[in-house]
């Protein structure tokens, strides 16, 4: 597990919660890999006809990742009611998809690993990963469901290895580097 060089590897309560922070830093590792080597203007650049880009990614995943470990940690309330939302709460979620102006990839990889850090804390905190809450209300969750801290780490990796390929598509079409392969 990718620790910083200051703080020892936290003890964790089961197998299962090393197993899930383990790939879930190994999906973490790629998406960052995807970005070595570039400036700032790379890392902001639209490589594709979608609107995104490497450092906007990054962004994004770490935001996710903080609300989600937020959910576990307190509950719905972490969450925005996003049936409510309005034309400007939706702009400023769309923000977390690009590199605005004065942002550096060097401060976003650094909110990333910090909040990585926070989630191992958190799940590190944790003796069972069966403390489930209500989902907050959206339009692509169905009924009354809750999840699980476990049900959310393994939302949290499926996001982050789905975000770490965009990520592999957008760097090979920004200049032809590739992750693996």
């Amino acid at each position: 597990m990718n620790t910083t060089a200051n703080s020892p590897a936290p003890t964790l309560p089961t197998d299962e919660h090393a197993d899930l922070l383990e790939a879930l830093d190994k999906h973490r590792g790629f998406l960052r890999l995807t970005t070595r080597e570039l400036t700032d203007e790379q890392a902001g650049r639209r490589t594709t006809v979608s609107e995104l880009c490497l450092g906007g990614l990054i962004k994004h995943v770490t935001a996710m990742e903080h609300n989600w470990v937020e959910f576990i940690r307190i509950g719905t309330s972490a969450m925005p009611d996003f049936t409510a939302m309005t034309e400007d709460d939706w702009a400023r979620r769309a923000d977390e998809f690009r590199m605005l102006p004065g942002e550096t990839l060097a401060d976003v990889l650094d909110a990333y690993e910090r909040t990585a850090a926070r989630t191992t804390e958190v799940v590190a905190a944790l003796p069972d990963l069966s403390v489930s809450h209500p989902l907050p209300k959206a339009p692509w969750f169905e009924g009354e469901a809750s999840w699980s801290a476990r049900r959310v780490l393994m939302h949290i990796i499926g996001e982050t290895a789905q975000h770490s390929g965009h990520a592999d598509i957008l760097r090979e079409a920004l200049d032809g580097a590739k992750s693996m392969g």
